[in-house]
């Protein structure tokens, strides 16, 4: 009898042994998790996800029934998530290279479409050299890790997007961080990191929760005022911004004067995944061997490679779509502002309704979709604590109409809310 018990203590089947023991933390877990969940959703923060049954573009059918919604949030700047050319281009490239590489570059992952488009975007950049991620967030969280080192340091901007943090925080190098888009800030701080080998400056081009773009002329002045490098993120703005759409530094005409940039293939350039590095052949070199993200990822699947592809010779044979949406974002913008509703940023797609309430951005933006207007309530953690907005963004393939549309009940929803008098 002692024998079966001693057995059973030592397989973990007694009081007090390993079983037991994993199950009351699975237990205790389950129990703070839930709690974690609860405050979430009694802070009115909780993110639910909209099912969508079609494909992505101006106006949305979402599961359930929903169709005719128009769709005022997606990151689908030029309309070519459903462009016919870019779905044939992906199509090809699937029957042609098949569904994916099942491998990271190095060993047996990189086909000649990856090479191509890696050429396609360093042309299009006007830079020696490209390098593809499987999305801006490894990207980011590539470069600054294979590229600083603890004689280093990186200045960054406070309100620079959240994959530019994470990236920063796994590099040794000695950080600061400037106050948003304040020049003495990041004056003050550059004269504090003379003592450092080497300085580099890092910034969203535009800013996606605020819609508003980096002052990079005064950054690149400052940059060579105290021997800096100038790294931007351009997610928010490659394919619209600039009289050929090649970014915020086309835009300000500071194209020779920024050193790396950082962009991504999920947004104007076709939705559908992927992100790249872009600028001197040697650091490019560098993050083929270094970059860890890039070294333990699988290569981007054909299919994607072929959108992104198509996706930027339609933008290299013709800026048309690029130039329509700046009359596109005047339209909402001034509408909107008319109403009484405050906009943030300038200039760009991106159009934050300005709220402060949490519950009151959730409870607008879920009434607003009974008015069969698809829009996201944003707030903490994602933006910070009083701040909660509604982000609008603005596609070259919204109509007047469309647009007209949303302003009105954007203006109904915010008089029964108290949001306008």
């Amino acid at each position: 009898m002692w024998r079966g018990a001693a057995v059973r203590l030592l397989r973990g089947g007694g009081a007090g042994g390993p079983r037991a023991a994993s199950g009351t933390a699975a237990a205790q877990l389950r129990r703070r998790l839930e709690s974690e969940l609860e405050d979430i959703r009694g802070a009115g923060t909780w993110k639910s996800e909209r099912v969508i049954a079609s494909r992505q573009g101006p106006h949305l059918r979402l599961a359930g029934g929903g169709a005719g919604i128009l769709n005022f949030c997606a990151n689908n700047y030029l309309g070519l998530s459903s462009h016919p050319e870019v779905i044939r281009a992906a199509v090809e490239a699937l029957e042609k290279f098949g569904a994916g590489l099942s491998s990271v570059r190095f060993i047996c992952g990189t086909q000649s479409i990856h090479k191509d488009l890696e050429e396609k975007i360093a042309r299009f950049h006007q830079r020696e050299d490209a390098i593809l991620y499987a999305s801006c967030f490894d990207a980011n969280a590539g470069i600054f890790e294979a590229l600083l080192t603890p004689e280093d340091a990186v200045l960054s901007d406070e309100l620079n997007h959240a994959s530019i943090i994470d990236g920063i925080r796994l590099c040794k190098a000695n950080k600061y961080r400037y106050k948003h888009m304040d020049m003495q800030d990041l004056e003050a701080k550059l004269q504090d990191a003379q003592k450092h080998r080497l300085r580099l400056v890092a910034t969203d081009g535009a800013f996606s929760m605020d819609g508003d773009i980096a002052p990079l002329r005064e950054i690149c002045q400052l940059a060579q005022k105290y021997d800096a490098l100038v790294f931007i993120d351009e997610c928010h703005a490659t394919g619209f911004l600039g009289p050929n759409g090649r970014g915020t530094d086309e835009l300000l005409g500071v194209m020779d004067k920024v050193t790396i940039i950082n962009s991504t293939l999920g947004k104007a350039l076709g939705g559908a995944a992927g992100g790249y590095t872009t600028g001197p052949k040697p650091l490019i070199d560098l993050l083929r061997q270094r970059s860890r993200p890039y070294l333990f990822s699988n290569s981007l699947p054909p299919a994607v490679v072929g959108c992104a592809s198509k996706a930027l010779d339609l933008l290299m044979e013709s800026n048309a779509i690029a130039q329509s949406m700046a009359a596109k974002t005047q339209r909402f913008r001034s509408k909107m502002t008319a109403a009484g509703f405050t906009i943030s940023g300038k200039d760009h797609p991106i159009c934050p309704v300005m709220l402060g309430d949490a519950r009151l951005a959730a409870v607008m933006a879920e009434d607003m979709l009974n008015r069969g207007i698809y829009v996201i309530g944003f707030s903490y953690p994602v933006v910070p604590k009083g701040k909660a907005r509604i982000r609008v963004q603005i596609s070259a393939v919204h109509s007047d109409e469309d647009i007209d549309r949303c302003v009105e009940a954007f203006t109904e929803v915010g008089r029964k809310h108290g949001a306008l008098p």
